[in-house]
């Protein structure tokens, strides 16, 4: 599954819309995921990641860069889970990025317009 475009209002993923907040792990989409907003990431949120752990997870935090809780993020570097928080576009390319090196990549995405 790759990231194929996006706007304010949507994700696509080999060219379906997303209008919703969305996870890609294990080869499984999920949309919507939960969070829609920064604030509503948290430890159970994420829990959808502690079951074939990636080796990294791309958090796509809306319209600029910014982190979860701290305590959510804790969750994921004691489970060993290499993590990176940017905006869902710079956070779209960057999963495609890694998933064509053959990396164990997931990702957890709001929208782009999201705060």
């Amino acid at each position: 599954m790759l990231f194929t475009g996006y706007d304010n209002d949507c994700i696509r993923v080999n060219q379906q819309p997303y209008n919703s907040s969305l996870c890609i792990h294990a080869g499984r989409l999920t949309a919507p995921w939960g969070p829609e907003r920064l604030r509503d990431i948290t430890v159970e949120s994420l829990d959808i990641f502690m079951d074939k752990e990636p080796e990294i997870l791309i958090i796509g935090t809306g319209r600029t860069t910014a982190f979860p809780e701290p305590d959510a993020l804790q969750r994921l570097s004691e489970r060993h889970i290499g993590f990176e928080c940017m905006d869902s576009r710079s956070a779209a390319r960057t999963y495609n990025i890694l998933l064509a090196e053959g990396r164990n990549v997931s990702a957890a995405m709001l929208l782009p317009g999201s705060r």
